[in-house]
């Protein structure tokens, strides 16, 4: 029988950051985008309980009714996320790289209470198993900069999540009950997906949303190069209202505008679109702004800031781009447990 690992991150007060992702989970100022970490949570004071939430424990007492040996952890920091994840290690190897065992009897159930929070454990994954350029293995995939990573279950904690911003469990249609997750972890497969990795040390599981608007809530102009592999979606010389990096659907539609028309986290592509106002006369002469929506796939895209600040979101994280960014697809990079 398996042991399980139920890996909280923070309280229910730290869902609108990311928990473990540079410091502590509870209390503690937003970090900047340095490029190296993710944003953490504002600052949130002490955390609102020590024990459990219901369905954490609702799962752990489905496991061990299965025969499971249960552990139930609390990580508030990024050490203790990557304790739980060291012991997903595999056997040494002869180059001395530290790879992930991937016929481990240990599985992984990750509680989360945002995408972001799912997101920071799939980071510190990626930080720990992917090698250093000059340390590539020839056993490396062609396509990919890191191995396999270990499959995880994803525990919802919240009981539905829907409509046009729905979580990245609801959209690849994992159970939410505590039971259904239980036996996911325990009878399941794994289900293996494709992850954004970018330049700034960080990942994307769903996608990223750039551009902002006003107090009123009407969108404001920016400028930026965004290039898909060899297409230029726009050279930065025209005003922008938004772009979406899908990897899958979270930011495929922006109000009633569809930006993404076929994003699929298991294609070994990146979904990248542009929306830009463009001015245009009626049979009467008139002039009138219609949008126009420019989309394409690809295995990378950059966006380059032509001024300022562009305020976005990356996994329901915000923060700002002051330069140049890329995302990069990793094929089938991670996995989670379904039925």
């Amino acid at each position: 029988m398996y042991d399980v690992v139920l890996l909280t991150l923070g309280s229910e007060r730290d869902a609108p950051g990311v928990c473990g992702s540079g410091g502590a989970c509870c209390g503690g100022a937003a970090a900047a985008d340095t490029g190296t970490t993710d944003p953490a949570a504002a600052d949130t004071g002490q955390c609102a309980t020590e024990r459990p939430r219901v369905p954490v424990l609702a799962c752990a007492d489905a496991l061990t009714a299965r025969g499971a040996r249960v552990e139930m952890v609390t990580a508030r920091s990024d050490a203790e996320i990557d304790a739980v994840l060291a012991r997903l290690d595999g056997p040494a190897r002869p180059d001395g790289l530290t790879w992930p065992d991937l016929d481990s009897k240990l599985r992984l159930v990750v509680a989360t209470a945002s995408d972001g929070q799912l997101r920071a454990v799939l980071r510190r994954l990626v930080r720990r198993y992917a090698p250093a350029p000059s340390r590539r293995p020839a056993d490396l995939p062609g396509d990919r900069t890191l191995p396999d990573l270990p499959p995880v279950a994803v525990l919802p904690l919240d009981p539905a999540r829907g409509g046009t911003h729905s979580d990245l469990a609801a959209q690849l249609g994992l159970p939410r009950d505590p039971a259904t997750v239980a036996a996911a972890v325990l009878d399941g497969t794994p289900r293996r997906l494709d992850l954004l990795r970018n330049d700034g040390g960080s990942v994307t599981l769903d996608g990223a949303l750039l551009g902002a608007a006003d107090d009123a809530g009407r969108p404001l102009h920016w400028r930026a190069r965004v290039e898909v592999d060899d297409t230029v979606l726009t050279n930065g010389d025209e005003p922008l209202l938004a772009c979406a990096v899908g990897n899958a659907g979270g930011y495929a539609t922006l109000d009633d505008v569809t930006l993404l028309t076929a994003p699929d986290p298991a294609d070994g592509q990146i979904e990248v679109a542009v929306a830009v106002p463009v001015v245009v006369r009626s049979s009467w002469g008139r002039r009138r702004v219609r949008l126009e929506v420019r989309r394409t796939r690809g295995r990378a895209v950059s966006v380059l800031p032509r001024e300022g600040k562009v305020p976005y979101l990356d996994d329901g994280v915000e923060s700002e781009l002051t330069r140049k960014r890329s995302w990069w697809v990793e094929p089938a990079a991670w996995a989670v447990w379904s039925i």
